[in-house]
């Protein structure tokens, strides 16, 4: 199956995107977190793993913006994303943002509420702390030390169950990643310094689900207990699972479309 990768340009702003599902029905729109290569480079395996939605709805992936220089923040993320969607045609649509596309989420439900129906925030907080993880991985970039952040981030995203299994997979793909890969990731992983929105909060009217894991090494399960509470939203905790649960629990898909279908 080919997907076919898509660009939206704005001024000089360009953005890439794919699309799948049902062209008829609403649209939800996907905010991947950070990442050291493209999301665009895994759209197949994307499209066949969120096949529990595509009947039901019209899914859109979105990159982060093309070029990027340092000081770009989150909030510079989900303006830029807001603008994309909107130049493609879409008027509303639901959010599913994971980790660092969670806080890309909330920024856009409270800059623009009209836009957004509803939200899932999965593994994500509406205020970074210290951080430790990501100062780890942003020191391995700096050092364009690829193998490092890899294991690095197997290591701090995922459980001990699916590192017995796919570590060595996982670490092997430093070998792709290029010099200019690794210097977009310190700035993206950067982006996230400072971020804050937890006073904004009650600006969000929109239904909410709130997913977390009870063993997140790198946002922490308090960060999705405060965002429920805060919202007023649905709150699941999965037990035994890591900063990757969408990626691992069996059932996680299951509980993003009852969200979404009512």
């Amino acid at each position: 199956m080919s997907i076919e990768i898509k660009t939206v340009k704005i001024n000089e702003m360009q953005m890439r995107y794919f699309s799948f599902g049902n062209p008829d029905k609403e649209a939800i729109i996907i905010l991947p977190g950070l990442s050291v290569k493209s999301v665009m480079e895994s759209a197949e395996a994307i499209v066949a793993a969120y096949q529990k939605l595509s009947s039901d709805f019209c899914l859109y992936v979105l990159d982060r913006r093309g070029d990027v220089n340092e000081g770009y923040t989150v909030y510079d993320m989900a303006e830029d994303s807001y603008q994309a969607l909107r130049e493609i045609g879409l008027k509303e649509a639901c959010l599913f943002g994971v980790s660092q596309g969670g806080m890309i989420a909330q920024v856009m439900a409270i800059r623009h509420p009209e836009f957004v129906k509803a939200m899932a925030l999965c593994s994500t907080t509406s205020r970074v702390g210290n951080g430790e993880a990501l100062k780890k991985w942003v020191k391995y970039a700096e050092d364009n030390d690829a193998k490092s952040l890899m294991e690095g981030f197997a290591d701090d995203v995922y459980s001990p169950s699916f590192l017995a299994k796919y570590r060595d997979a996982i670490v092997s793909m430093a070998d792709a990643v290029t010099e200019e890969e690794m210097k977009r990731f310190v700035i993206m992983a950067k982006a996230t310094d400072g971020f804050d929105v937890y006073d904004e909060l009650e600006k969000i009217k929109c239904p909410v689900i709130v997913v977390g894991a009870a063993e997140d090494k790198v946002l922490g399960a308090q960060a999705s207990v405060d965002l429920a509470e805060k919202l007023n939203g649905e709150l699941f905790i999965y037990e035994g699972y890591g900063h990757a649960v969408y990626d691992e629990a069996p059932d996680y898909l299951d509980r993003i479309y009852d969200f979404f279908i009512k």
